[in-house]
């Protein structure tokens, strides 16, 4: 098992910038893929950015340009930096691992834009 400890979340107003962090608990060993999704009210979950172990990056066609994903495999963590915001970043966002074959999901964290 891996518990996913997420934080960084908050209210920020259109052009700022904030940065999630999210912690997997455990070993390193297995740890494949991180990365982050968002849900909005009412809109499917979809994905953010993620990355490797060898640090290769993926992003949504929303967010690229702007948020960047990072990961510190030592402390077995893993980054958003979000720049730019806008108020349709407004979301639940959820960090993600897979580990070995199975996937394992944080509580997520709001972010809300205002304009």
């Amino acid at each position: 098992q891996v518990q996913l400890v997420e934080s960084g979340g908050g209210l920020v107003q259109a052009g700022g910038s904030l940065r999630l962090s999210c912690a997997a608990s455990g070993s390193s060993a297995g740890i494949a893929v991180m990365g982050w999704y968002r849900q909005a009210p009412g809109k499917r979950r979809e994905v953010v950015g993620s990355i490797t172990r060898t640090g290769q990056t993926n992003y949504g066609d929303s967010v690229k340009g702007r948020f960047t994903v990072s990961r510190d495999n030592a402390k077995n963590t893993v980054y958003l930096q979000m720049n730019s915001l806008k108020p349709e970043d407004t979301a639940v966002y959820y960090c993600s691992v897979r580990k070995w074959a199975d996937d394992y999901w944080g509580q997520g964290t709001q972010v809300t834009v205002s304009s």
